[in-house]
């Protein structure tokens, strides 16, 4: 995928668009965007600013900031929604599972004892409770 139809790049392109692309955080080096097909309501993803495609090729100030923002996510996360714990990871490459393979991002979820996630692997059927926009608007004032 070239760097025109990325994805993250796409979101990143218009700061004004931030809203109807669900990018809750512009860092340094990394933004922080809803997924905007999510496995369970606030499904967060980082991204670098730059599209790299391998972790291990960006410089440490991009993976440092990472950090710093999977903290806040968590923080965040837990402040609206409660969960009972995290999923926080990334799928690096094809073979992977990864959906944009030729920029890495780390996703971060919320996850509930008893919640329904199974059911997007089972019943390719995603459950969620509420829309994109309103978790939009519950996580975009703790950025």
């Amino acid at each position: 995928m070239s760097q025109a139809d990325c994805i993250f790049c796409l979101a990143l392109a218009n700061p004004a668009d931030d809203a109807k692309n669900f990018v809750l955080y512009r860092g340094t080096n990394n933004f922080i965007i809803l997924n905007r097909y999510p496995y369970i309501s606030g499904h967060l993803m980082i991204a670098p600013n730059a599209h790299i495609s391998e972790f291990d090729a960006a410089p440490k100030a991009t993976t440092d900031e990472m950090t710093d923002l999977t903290k806040r996510c968590q923080t965040a996360l837990r402040d609206v929604y409660k969960p009972d714990g995290f999923n926080i990871g990334m799928n690096l490459g094809r073979a992977a599972g990864a959906g944009v393979a030729d920029h890495f991002h780390l996703h971060i979820l919320p996850r509930w004892i008893g919640d329904t996630n199974f059911t997007s692997t089972v019943g390719d059927t995603r459950v969620l409770p509420e829309s994109l926009e309103t978790t939009f608007s519950k996580l975009k004032p703790k950025f």
